[in-house]
């Protein structure tokens, strides 16, 4: 869907950066072509300066985006999920990174939580990278303590597993 998306886009590059960036941190559009978070209304110009591009770029994404009927119901309903890794530190809590080598292997997040439950560690939270946002997508594990060495073993071990990083 990633790529039908940018491909709408095909002629600025401008445009496809406004785009990525809305579904990178999970802003939406309400109807007026306004980027929110949930009801908070995010400044184009902020926008534009994150992404280097001028302000007007954002208002013309966001009205070619609003004019897209398939665009509009994807934009007008995307949502930001809080993460965790950024404050495991803080928060004394364990991040296992898992590269895969395949990213649409079936049963991936299954085989890896079900290696951490068997060890009885709890999860705080599951995150992936889509592999259509991302060159090389990850999983992302947040634990209440630290994987002993023989449970990063058994991770690695897996099949589609390419490395294990904590």
């Amino acid at each position: 869907m990633f790529d039908e998306i940018m491909e709408k886009f095909e002629g600025s590059p401008s445009q496809q950066a406004v785009v990525r960036l809305l579904l990178e941190r999970g802003f939406s559009i309400n109807d007026e072509g306004r980027v929110v978070s949930g009801g908070i209304e995010i400044p184009n110009t902020g926008i534009a300066r994150e992404i280097g591009v001028d302000r007007r770029v954002v208002d013309s994404t966001t009205q070619a985006l609003l004019e897209d009927d398939e665009l509009r119901d994807i934009f007008q309903n995307i949502s930001a999920v809080p993460s965790l890794m950024d404050l495991a530190p803080v928060l004394d809590l364990s991040v296992v990174t898992v590269e895969v080598g395949n990213p649409d292997a079936s049963g991936l997040v299954a085989d890896v939580t079900g290696l951490i439950a068997e060890e009885g560690l709890t999860i705080r939270q599951v995150l992936s990278d889509d592999p259509e946002f991302a060159d090389e997508p990850k999983l992302y594990v947040i634990l209440d303590e630290e994987p002993s060495g023989d449970l990063l073993k058994e991770i690695r071990g897996l099949p589609f597993v390419r490395k294990v990083g904590f």
